[in-house]
């Protein structure tokens, strides 16, 4: 797994943001048993910045948590299955990697949220970077079930990491 983390912030945790995204990452992925190696870009913004891209490729002018940009379609969730017209835009013709995605995290929105649910900075990070690596892998909370079986593979992922609320 490649990932590549841009922080325009300059953002400081009292934890190792490398190690956790890669930790995160690696237990969503063998959840969903992803065949292949992939790639990850993680983008930490500010309220102002992600707000701005939540009202380029979604229409909502206001600041959210995170946004994901999947790399592939996926007709099931969790099922990578990539057919030959996708093939060459979703593996890195110089790793053979596939593309997973990208996602965006607003710091603000980690820091007030961690201060709101009353839990660290950690444990809200480490979530945002489960919920959008589930966003990656086809899932969604449009609808009731879906939203519950989102929540359900978050917490089974925090907590086999031992990342949980204080």
């Amino acid at each position: 797994m490649t990932f590549c983390v841009d922080n325009e912030m300059n953002a400081e945790f009292p934890f190792d943001i490398d190690e956790t995204i890669k930790s995160v990452c690696e237990a969503v992925l063998k959840e969903e048993k992803c065949p292949y190696e992939v790639q990850i870009n993680v983008v930490l913004t500010d309220n102002e910045g992600i707000r701005e891209l939540n009202r380029e490729f979604r229409n909502i002018d206001r600041e959210t948590d995170v946004l994901s940009f999947p790399g592939l379609e996926f007709e099931t969730p969790g099922e990578f299955i990539v057919g030959e017209e996708q093939e060459a835009d979703c593996f890195d013709p110089d790793t053979k990697e596939l593309i997973l995605g990208d996602i965006m995290i607003s710091v603000d929105k980690v820091y007030s949220q961690a201060e709101e649910y009353g839990h660290s900075t950690k444990r809200e990070f480490a979530f945002l970077i489960a919920h959008s690596m589930l966003h990656l892998c086809g899932y969604d909370h449009m609808e009731e079930q879906d939203a519950e079986l989102m929540e359900q593979k978050q917490k089974m992922i925090l907590d086999e990491l031992g990342i949980q609320r204080d």
